[in-house]
């Protein structure tokens, strides 16, 4: 399977490259092209760094949150804190801590890669909910919740994507 689109979001492109500007990493930025894409951000790790160091910011959370084929306990889930926590970020508009930070990304990162390559947000949805052989049988949202896990599934869709099924 191929991708067969490039996906912008031009919302949490601005977002990224605002964090961006206001970090010691504006040498990242090019002036032929002073916006970062999301295929160039998942592409470069130190950008990521800069992002996860710094904290992702609520709203950062909800542009991606709102991207992603994740429920709100799901992603309670993923970051080891109550439903009731999430909404009390929402309230207070603070950042996350960097281990939370970490993990936002990379779910967002596995969200862009899974769009990327089953070409839309439902199909990799479901794609999330079935066992795999090549995961163990397990289901992929399963193994999502630490970092081992997101690579096999980051690994298998990497395999989808070049025609490899095991």
């Amino acid at each position: 399977m191929t991708p067969s689109t490039t996906y912008s979001f031009p919302d949490l492109e601005s977002e990224i490259t605002g964090i961006i500007q206001e970090s010691e990493a504006t040498y990242m930025l090019s002036s032929s092209a002073p916006s970062i894409s999301i295929s160039d951000f998942f592409a470069d790790k130190f950008l990521m760094i800069t992002v996860i160091q710094r904290g992702v910011s609520y709203k950062m959370f909800q542009l991606i949150k709102n991207l992603a084929p994740f429920s709100e306990e799901t992603w309670a889930s993923f970051l080891d804190v109550s439903t009731k926590s999430l909404q009390r970020y929402k309230q207070s508009a603070k950042s996350f801590k960097p281990i939370q930070s970490e993990k936002i990304i990379a779910m967002a990162e596995v969200t862009h890669m899974g769009t990327l390559v089953f070409g839309s947000l439902p199909t990799f949805k479901l794609w999330l909910e079935t066992p795999n052989f090549s995961l163990g049988n397990k289901t992929p949202l399963a193994l999502l919740k630490d970092s081992y896990g997101k690579e096999l599934v980051l690994a298998e869709l990497t395999r989808i994507q070049h025609g490899i099924f095991v």
